[in-house]
């Protein structure tokens, strides 16, 4: 090899070395400044004093090396990195008064205060841009409990990375960001949080990959409240290779959802409950109820174990700041995911004259292992809860045992399995002992005021004296290429007077009692019937 080459060769195995080792090379060191990293004396006015000498410099990197550096609240600034060495901790303090006040609004805004407030943060920054944490290190915030000071917060930032740390013990949102765009989380760890995980409120241009999330309460939460005075979108949110486990949702639009939510997409995740304590109220939540318009979303190769409800989406009307009318839930696609032990059923609803729209679930494969209390009627009418809080439980029991579907257009499910198993139990009512009882699953999937209803390939499990499929009211329907599983009575029942159009074509009903059946009040021919060849 001719030595120019062999010189070039070595730069190139040398430069990623040079490039881990430059921030100990930095003279912003917070031992410089006076700080101790013993763990006890307080060192947040040694680090505030490396940041800002850091930020009147130009910028460039913070840098931590071995040790605890005991805190209240420090501010970052444009251009200033923190890097985190491999037993480096930033701890927090256990003092309130260490940390900076609660800041006052000049407007009134309906989201709570862990929502709403950004200083009283171990780490944060408002108006900065270029900024980060990075590195190996820990930022442990010290806490046993909920409500306390945010690990990190970011409002109105720019070009934000957060990578490799691990955060802990935080008693608020870890990864707290409002209006911050351009940011790239990668690699990061938060263990043992009480409450959310990562929380983009109306920001753009956001990624969330390869981290492992164990939390108390939800995940990954995009918002869009009121808490910039203004209502913001949220665009261009990228999730994936992520490890989600909590008590809560894993991944949620909303609850705040006052702004738009566009363009967001989930791939390549697990999901499942918290610690294996207890298990996750939702894998997937996707919500408008605030007067958001939720367009463009797709989750792709998700496995879920130990979830209550692994999907739940859901149009309503709490209608915080005085948003005037429910928003809009369209264009969702969901497809390639598997979810064993779920214990409640996915539902997709909307409320009387707003609907969601456009949505897709395909290669789904959702197995139950229980369901909410069983339901005296199955034709019990489900309460609207139109301006209630969403969440996948808000309805207690559905008459269905694997998807709920009311108030929906342009609904598509290909290639949907769903099924329960042979210990399927029902949680027994509100206040009633535990445990479980055993109970009859019931209908697989209802349908009730859908238009637009495309079914192919439904693989389902039949349950003793129950239909397979349920539709009331719905119109347009196609069901197609779908087999009629072992011990089935009635496949598909039809009833109420708005149902119309419904073709049943090219499925096989050798299993089943019969094919069809329609109530009373609804003439036969309203189901349009082809044989399977």
């Amino acid at each position: 090899m001719k030595p120019a080459l062999v010189v070039a060769f070595l730069a190139l195995l040398v430069a990623p070395l040079a490039l881990a080792q430059a921030p100990a090379a930095s003279q912003f060191n917070p031992g410089n400044f006076g700080a101790k990293g013993d763990g006890t004396a307080k060192d947040t006015a040694a680090v505030q004093s490396a940041i800002d000498a850091c930020a009147a410099a130009g910028g460039g990197t913070v840098y931590f090396a071995p040790g605890a550096y005991l805190c209240g609240s420090v501010q970052l600034k444009t251009g200033v990195y923190l890097y985190l060495d491999a037993g480096a901790t930033i701890k927090g303090s256990p003092d309130n008064e260490d940390y900076n006040k609660i800041e006052k609004l000049d407007f009134k805004n309906d989201a709570d205060a862990e929502t709403s407030f950004f200083h009283y943060a171990l780490i944060w920054a408002e108006d900065a841009q270029r900024i980060g944490i990075l590195g190996p290190g820990t930022i442990d915030s010290n806490r046993t409990r909920r409500h306390g000071p945010k690990p990190t917060a970011w409002k109105r930032c720019q070009y934000l990375d957060v990578k490799g740390i691990h955060i802990i013990n935080a008693p608020n949102y870890a990864i707290s960001m409002l209006g911050t765009d351009y940011v790239n989380i990668d690699g990061v760890t938060i263990l043992n949080d009480y409450c959310d995980g990562i929380d983009p409120d109306s920001c753009r241009n956001v990624i969330i990959s390869n981290c492992h999330i164990e939390s108390r309460d939800d995940c990954i939460v995009p918002k869009t409240s009121f808490s910039l005075g203004e209502h913001r979108s949220c665009e261009n949110i990228t999730v994936t290779n992520c490890y989600l486990g909590t008590s809560a949702n894993c991944f949620k639009l909303g609850t705040e959802s006052g702004g738009d939510f566009k363009y967001i997409t989930v791939s390549n995740c697990v999901m499942t409950g918290f610690n294996k304590l207890s298990p996750a109220t939702s894998g997937i939540s996707l919500e408008s109820v605030d007067g958001a318009n939720v367009d463009g979303v797709t989750i792709s190769n998700i496995v879920m174990h130990d979830i209550d409800s692994p999907i739940f989406i859901r149009l309503g009307a709490r209608l915080r700041d005085n948003a005037p009318a429910p928003g809009s839930l369209r264009n969702v696609l969901i497809s390639d995911v598997v979810a064993v032990n779920a214990s409640a059923p996915s539902s997709i609803t909307g409320i009387p004259g707003s609907y969601p729209e456009g949505i897709s679930l395909s290669n789904v494969r959702l197995t139950y292992v229980g369901g909410g209390p069983a339901l005296p009627d199955p034709n019990s009418p489900v309460p609207e809860l139109e301006k209630e809080y969403p969440d996948a439980d808000m309805f207690e029991s559905l008459p269905a045992y694997g998807l709920y579907c009311r108030h929906v257009k342009d609904l598509t499910l290909s290639n949907v399995h769903l099924l329960y198993t042979d210990n399927f139990q029902r949680r027994p009512p509100e206040g009633q002992p535990k445990p479980s009882a055993p109970g009859d699953p019931g209908t697989a999937l209802v349908a009730d005021d859908v238009a637009g209803f495309d079914i192919d390939a439904l693989h389902a499990r039949a349950a003793e004296n129950s239909p397979v499929l349920r539709f009331v009211n719905v119109r347009d329907a196609f069901v197609r290429n779908s087999r009629a599983p072992e011990n089935t009575g009635i496949y598909l029942h039809v009833s109420g007077g708005d149902s119309a159009r419904i073709d049943f074509t090219n499925n096989a009903m050798l299993n089943a009692q019969a094919g069809v059946a329609t109530a009373a009040e609804l003439p036969p021919e309203i189901v349009h019937r082809k044989p399977s060849n």
